[in-house]
């Protein structure tokens, strides 16, 4: 798990989550709702983003739907990520029927629980999400703002681990020890918000990005893909969504890396 392929020509990256092709670049449909929303995730299709991004707390899973029920993209090609609010403890078969019948699919790729319930690690929706996973209703099965400590209590308990934990993850947020152990767990790391704790117009990522002709966004981007961390993205503008997928295209130095490893914030990190 958590083995990052080549990009092929026009094609984004992918990682193994659990036995499950997962596309390391996907599309965030937060805080879009409605037609936006439906508008929105259509076009992120056409440009080709095959995972799309939302949560029974967006309330946006019926415009997502909509998408799905009106793209011409085949449905195995996509891969469909929502997550569970940490208050439907005890409704778990109940949320996730309501968030497939909003979706309009008869299976989920990708299943989150999205904060840690109550700060403690859920051992009781984790045997439920177990459970979906191994009738089908789920591929794979995650969690979302999870400390180490509480996902080793999730396979002390089941003995299974998270294929995914969502985090805020980017430059200022580095912290190898962690990406590290999500490694040894066979976790992949993904970043629900690489852009938001970085400080876009620090020199490290203008220089890097001058040197590169790209913008320090694209920097950003490429550096979490360097890292094999997916990234989730998110903007209604076509162009926009153009540019974020070029970041797969965009190959980082080993200088520039640990460039990039140095804006890190978090004691311990780099």
């Amino acid at each position: 798990m958590g083995t990052t392929h080549p990009t092929g020509a026009g094609r984004p990256p992918t990682a193994d989550a659990a036995g499950v092709t997962m596309p390391l670049i996907g599309f965030g449909t937060h805080p879009m709702r409605g037609e936006q929303a439906t508008e929105a995730v259509l076009t992120a299709f056409s440009v080709g983003y095959r995972l799309v991004d939302t949560a029974t707390r967006y309330r946006n899973e019926a415009a997502v739907g909509a998408a799905l029920a009106a793209t011409d993209v085949p449905r195995s090609d996509l891969f469909v990520t929502t997550k569970m609010p940490p208050d439907q403890v005890g409704r778990e078969r109940l949320t996730l029927e309501q968030s497939l019948t909003a979706l309009g699919c008869d299976h989920l790729d990708l299943w989150l629980i999205h904060w840690p319930p109550g700060g403690h690690p859920g051992v009781t929706s984790w045997r439920e999400f177990v459970r979906a996973r191994d009738e089908g209703l789920v591929k794979a099965i995650g969690v979302s703002n999870y400390p180490v400590g509480l996902i080793d209590a999730l396979h002390r308990e089941t003995g299974v681990y998270p294929a995914v934990n969502q985090v805020q993850w980017g430059p200022g947020d580095h912290d190898p020890r962690f990406a590290e152990a999500m490694r040894e767990r066979g976790v992949v790391l993904s970043a629900h918000s690489p852009l938001r704790s970085t400080d876009l117009d620090h020199s490290v990522l203008l220089d890097v990005a001058r040197r590169h002709g790209r913008s320090p966004r694209d920097v950003v981007l490429a550096w979490n893909l360097h890292h094999r961390v997916a990234i989730t993205v998110k903007s209604a503008h076509r162009d926009r969504m153009e540019h974020n997928m070029s970041a797969a295209g965009l190959t980082l130095s080993p200088a520039d890396v640990k460039a990039i490893d140095g804006l890190s914030t978090v004691t311990g990190g780099n």
